[in-house]
């Protein structure tokens, strides 16, 4: 059973960062897709980045300010958020894929971690 598990969210001003973390245990060398998305209330879940061996995708609105990469050495997925924005507030997940990021597809999510933004 693979099991996401995120870490790393908390409150902050506008224009701070955080590091967000996702460990999947004996999953982080796989070739295939991993991303971060974001739920904020009354809103539709959202994909923010996605990365597979070959690929890395980022939603418009977080680009230039996130980044998302492996941590071979901690076997670990990483969101690395700068400058936040209030509009950034959201529940943050982490999922993972039996396939590449082109098939769109993610079997097994984390249980969120909270991210509050205040301006």
């Amino acid at each position: 059973q693979v099991t996401p598990v995120e870490s790393g969210g908390d409150s902050v001003q506008a224009g701070g960062s955080l590091r967000l973390s996702c460990v999947v245990s004996g999953y982080i060398y796989s070739r295939y897709c991993m991303g971060w998305f974001r739920q904020a209330p009354g809103k539709q879940r959202e994909e923010i980045a996605v990365i597979d061996a070959d690929f890395t995708r980022y939603r418009d609105s977080v680009k230039g300010r996130f980044a998302i990469f492996k941590d071979y050495s901690k076997e670990t997925l990483r969101l690395q958020m700068n400058n936040l924005k209030p509009e950034d507030t959201a529940m943050y997940y982490c999922a993972t894929s039996d396939e590449y990021c082109s098939a769109g597809h993610f079997a097994y999510w984390g249980q969120g971690t909270q991210v509050t933004v205040s301006s």
